[in-house]
């Protein structure tokens, strides 16, 4: 079943961390800025609040939580209550797919790939942003993982294991930016993007259909 509990319950201090965390959401932006196409129609899978559909344009977004539903549609997003393993889109239909933290929180990752490749045009473009398992952040999140009630029932990835899994999906050409050297806590400023990954908590990567 999706891991929508926390985002049903507490869908206001969800949405209240990108304002008590404005650097590091912003530095996060950026990152998803510099992956993300920015003409034709997007998807967000796993929109959530829409604190990232929103800047970038996308038009659509699906989210198996309702209780955020609302905050997406109020930014703008044609909102679809669906879970990203059965997208409820005809095939061919997006030129890009945006996903921020949803692959910690799908069932089934290989199937959310899947089914993303499905609803992209050819060439189509995919951004999955997410923190990474390897990182100094993604492992206090789950040294501290029991404590925290949107990451309780999280599976991290590291940025090794994502980048497979686009392969074995037939995504071609993962092209990485990383962000986010700092603790949250230590993080004042935006901080300027990386290329690859390693160094940064934040990472994302941009892949493309054939």
């Amino acid at each position: 079943m999706p891991r929508t509990a926390p985002f049903e319950t507490y869908h206001q201090r969800y949405d209240d961390w990108f304002v008590r965390h404005a650097a590091a959401y912003h530095s996060e932006l950026l990152a998803v800025r510099a992956q993300l196409p920015c003409v034709g129609l997007g998807l967000s899978i796993g929109v959530g609040t829409g604190r990232f559909a929103a800047p970038m344009g996308i038009q659509i977004g699906i989210d198996p939580a309702h209780g955020v539903l609302g905050y997406a549609a109020q930014r703008g997003i044609a909102s679809v209550q669906a879970v990203a393993e059965a997208l409820p889109f005809a095939d061919n239909c997006f030129d890009h797919a945006l996903c921020v933290t949803t692959i910690c929180f799908v069932d089934d990752a290989c199937a959310m790939l899947r089914e993303t490749f499905r609803v992209l045009q050819p060439v189509g473009v995919l951004v999955i942003g997410f923190i990474d398992r390897d990182s100094a952040l993604g492992q206090h999140y789950l040294a501290h993982q029991a404590e925290n009630v949107f990451y309780h029932d999280a599976t991290f990835f590291s940025a090794a294991e994502v980048e497979q899994l686009l392969y074995d999906s037939g995504f071609v050409e993962p092209r990485w930016v990383q962000t986010l050297s700092k603790t949250l806590e230590e993080t004042r400023e935006i901080e300027p993007l990386r290329s690859g990954y390693g160094q940064g908590a934040f990472v994302a990567v941009r892949a493309r259909r054939p």
